[in-house]
């Protein structure tokens, strides 16, 4: 099949499996995993190899950047500590046990190859993190603490590796040398970041024209990713930092009219890398297990299981008296949360699913040593880091629901909370203005009573919300008054499409009554 034929159809599998998934009600990253790796062994189907020059110069960024521009730099600065001790104590904690399992296994495997199978399945993927987390009623804290970790492990993981086929290679390894390296290369990418985040915010400022700014938009994480690693900084650093800048400063910087196309472009985009990367995944394993004498399959079997287990038990042994620990050295300035209860260090130590970086890290590494020699242990490292991708991604994701529910966990309402007050403070402002506005007679008294009593529906309906949280369920109206809504939108949408139908519209005209409907229906929703 050519190359065109090949994405073709794992478009149009990845399309019907993310159908499935909804219907079913799982999170689609798992199920198009399930659905690549039956694929990969149907006879004859299409040979796939996850090249890692693709998909770290090309798919990450591109991931990495919309996560982190929604991301809230308020909550994330909040969390950093649990952050930060995730996404390196527990990288570099996960890589040194990892080392130590396979070596002891395996004890043809060189150190080296030992560490560097470790960096390469000790980060949790962002791309995993978030397609599934964010379809759970998980606690919001808890949310920006695993996505903020999944953002900045890369990086961890990353410069680790380096040092471990670096070690491989050279025979020689500087504690010293990797410290002042690592710094380099964080703060070398957060800087690249910000600066590339200060050009695209003066751009996105001087312009009004939406595909143009959605085109810087899409360029703007490849730009940071690429400055970085030519600096040999890390880009994944200065992706995140250039995603959370702009994300800050977007709300001054760019028009509603771009916002919102850029929102769809990007969730477009996102849905697209994440559904393609998740089936590639799956069809790995046909192509690793043919490299394996069947002779030698249940050893190899056996070590990766345990493997996964140390993975998964690290996770529990660093999360849980680290926690605890944490609170010893909070002072009282900065306790902003209640204690954190065990249901909660519960959820972050199950949610340790791992994804494509890992994969593609491995995939990374030489087939060959300087010497000529090849690199020790390839093939097992390909498969045991398969291994952990596949067991951490569908036991963990599939679970992690049922967790959340034997633990009943409470609904977290802290955002919609914060979200009522802030349109109850907004449109009592707004309706302020409009009364000074008529006062100084700057507008006819009929346009400004309308506007008035518009304004006062909607702070009705927001203080009825406060007062009956339960029954709004986050959104900014009654039930009730939202399917009266529904209901007369409805009946608009009807009649436009019955006057374009009887001609005596045009589709133009059609269009454009459809938009503000569908920005109104948007609008009730929180879409």
């Amino acid at each position: 099949m050519h190359q065109a034929e090949i994405i073709v159809l794992l478009l149009t599998v990845m399309g019907i499996l993310a159908v499935v998934a909804c219907k079913i009600a799982l999170p689609y990253p798992i199920v198009l995993v399930v659905g690549g790796l039956a694929l990969g062994f149907v006879p004859r189907s299409p040979a796939v190899n996850l090249n890692p020059d693709v998909f770290f110069y090309f798919i990450l960024p591109a991931l990495l950047y919309p996560a982190a521009l929604f991301t809230s730099w308020r909550d994330f600065r909040r969390n950093l500590r649990p952050i930060l001790l995730l996404a390196i104590g527990l990288v570099l904690a996960t890589m040194f046990a990892v080392a130590w399992i396979a070596h002891s296994i395996v004890p043809a495997l060189p150190w080296a190859a030992a560490f560097a199978l470790g960096a390469i399945v000790s980060p949790p993927d962002a791309v995993a993190a978030t397609a599934i987390i964010r379809r759970l009623s998980v606690p919001h804290r808890i949310e920006v603490i695993l996505e903020g970790e999944s953002l900045v492990n890369d990086a961890t993981a990353l410069v680790a590796l380096q040092f471990a086929v670096a070690a491989l290679v050279t025979g020689t390894f500087s504690p010293a040398y990797a410290a002042e390296r690592f710094v380099w290369v964080a703060a070398g990418g957060i800087g690249i970041g910000l600066l590339v985040g200060v050009g695209m915010r003066w751009v996105q400022s001087h312009l009004d024209n939406p595909p143009i700014q959605i085109t810087f938009s899409l360029l703007t994480p490849f730009i940071a990713y690429l400055s970085a690693e030519h600096i040999h900084a890390s880009g994944v650093l200065a992706t995140v930092a250039v995603g959370i800048f702009l994300g800050w400063h977007s709300p001054l910087m760019i028009t509603a009219r771009t916002r919102l196309q850029a929102y769809a472009f990007w969730e477009t985009i996102t849905f697209l890398l994440n559904g393609f990367v998740f089936i590639v995944i799956g069809l790995q394993l046909p192509r690793i297990l043919h490299a394996w004498n069947r002779g030698s399959l249940p050893g190899v079997f056996m070590s990766a299981i345990a493997i996964c287990g140390t993975v998964i038990l690290v996770r529990f042994a660093w999360v849980i008296p680290g926690a605890y620990l944490s609170r010893l050295f909070r002072s009282e300035r900065t306790v902003r949360h209640p204690a954190t209860s065990w249901q909660y260090i519960a959820i972050v130590s199950w949610a340790g699913m791992r994804g494509v970086v890992s994969l593609a890290a491995a995939g990374a590494l030489p087939l060959a040593l300087p010497n000529g020699q090849p690199f020790p242990g390839r093939d097992y490292i390909l498969f045991v880091a398969f291994s952990v991708i596949f067991v951490t991604l569908v036991l963990q994701g599939l679970t992690l629901p049922v967790v959340i529910r034997k633990l009943h966990v409470p609904p977290d309402a802290e955002t919609d909370e914060e979200e009522r007050l802030a349109r109850l403070e907004a449109n009592k402002a707004a309706l302020k203005w409009i009364e000074d506005a008529g006062a100084d007679g700057k507008f006819s008294p009929d346009a400004a009573k309308r506007l008035h009593a518009e304004y006062d529906e909607r702070i009705e309906q927001l203080r009825l919300c406060a007062e009956n949280p339960d029954d709004c369920r986050g959104e900014i109206a009654t039930p009730q008054y939202q399917r009266l809504q529904h209901q007369a939108l409805r009946i608009e949408r009807k009649t436009i499409i019955r006057l374009r139908n009887e001609r005596v519209i045009n589709d133009d005209a059609l269009r454009r009554i459809q938009r503000d409907l569908d920005l109104a229906e948007a609008r009730m929703t929180g879409e």
